[in-house]
């Protein structure tokens, strides 16, 4: 059996199987061509990213282990240590991570998990919480738990968990609304939101519910499902976020001070029985999104390209698809979604984009714990 007949064998298997071919290394987009390089791989879902200015790569694993890439693209052996204590479990475990802008000069790390209830919080289970920490020989110090949704939940779902910072050094995390819908349309709990803090933690006096009562003075905006995605804009300053609807509805979302983004109310989604949540996909009083896509592609993972590597997605958005298992890049035109295209088809299930201080493209990928870069071609 030659060569040439094994190929065209397996190839015809591959198709009739999965509907598609397999995932190739080189890559032919409409604007910009390239080749995904594959660095680790065997990770255990591979959660978040954060490049530090070294050239360097913090990794999260939602199991509670955080690892460091080094510069040649290979894991530092050990663990990292002092890693906070993490209850593991449905989607709950060690989530997001992001450095502080001038990490350079202070060390700031900062990490979302999902905490498990502890002394006389309320609730039982576990939530959403963020701490700092900095990073010396191998091993967090000086670590401040600077935020912790409450109350603790039992439900296995819906942590939001990402975070970000703007050009004034606040500090915002998403928080989803833990398997309680309704009650995200209220702001005395913090289901549903993405908060806003100083990044000592300490609560700005100027955040849009400080003063009225009953709400949770930490809210920036509310009514959100579970946002798994939150950048901000590299020209604009503005943060966006994308988050999960139930069956359809996925949502992409410019966050603007103290509004409700409408979860429940409205939707462009349904149960995941297939009944109606909502008869209203919009509402006045209430933000609708820049785009939404129906089916749910489960977005995970968001990054805004910059710098000069790939000059053809300038200031395009990346957005990982869970369901879909690919990338998609999405153009942006006065503010408004003007195409989308698909890339990186059958490569599994992505949950983090970040690029590095080298300027590529990184992106993690539970499936097959991988973590992969793109590099254009020449």
């Amino acid at each position: 059996m030659n060569t040439k007949f094994i190929l065209l064998f397996f190839t015809t298997l591959l198709l009739t199987t999965t509907g598609k071919l397999a995932f190739s290394d080189d890559e032919n987009s409409e604007k910009l061509n390239f080749t995904v390089e594959t660095l680790i791989s065997d990770m255990n879902v591979p959660w978040g990213l954060a490049a530090l200015p070294n050239g360097e790569m913090l990794i999260t694993e939602r199991d509670g282990t955080l690892r460091l890439m080094q510069t040649d693209g290979t894991l530092h052996p050990d663990r990292i240590a002092g890693v906070p204590t993490v209850k593991v479990g449905g989607q709950g475990g060690l989530l997001d991570i992001a450095i502080h802008p001038q990490y350079a000069s202070n060390g700031w790390i900062y990490l979302s998990y999902s905490s498990p209830q502890s002394g006389d919080e309320p609730g039982t289970g576990s939530n959403t919480a963020l701490m700092r920490a900095k990073l010396k020989d191998h091993q967090l110090i000086d670590k401040e738990q600077l935020f912790k949704a409450l109350p603790n939940y039992r439900a296995g779902q819906h942590f939001g968990g990402r975070i970000t910072f703007d050009n004034n050094n606040y500090v915002y995390l998403s928080v989803g609304d833990r398997g309680g819908r309704d009650d995200t349309q209220t702001l005395a709990n913090h289901r549903g939101k993405i908060f806003r803090l100083h990044d000592d933690g300490k609560i700005p006096s100027d955040n849009p519910f400080i003063n009225t009562t009953n709400a949770t003075p930490e809210t920036w905006s509310w009514g959100h499902r579970n946002p798994q995605g939150m950048e901000q804009h590299p020209a604009t300053g503005e943060i966006w976020a994308h988050e999960h609807g139930p069956k359809g509805g996925d949502e992409l979302n410019k966050i603007i001070t103290g509004q409700n983004y409408g979860w429940p109310t409205v939707t462009h989604g349904v149960n995941y029985s297939g009944t109606t949540i909502t008869n209203e996909t919009e509402r006045p009083d209430m933000v609708s999104p820049i785009t939404y896509w129906v089916p749910s592609i489960a977005p995970c993972g968001m990054a805004f390209v910059t710098g000069n590597k790939y000059p053809q997605w300038q200031n395009n958005i990346l957005v990982g698809s869970l369901k879909f298992q690919q990338l998609r890049r999405l153009e942006l035109n006065e503010g408004k979604i003007t195409h989308e295209e698909i890339l990186l088809d059958g490569i599994g299930r992505i949950r983090a984009i970040e690029q590095g201080a080298d300027g590529y493209i990184y992106i993690a990928v539970e499936s097959g714990g991988k973590i992969i870069r793109l590099i254009p071609s020449a």
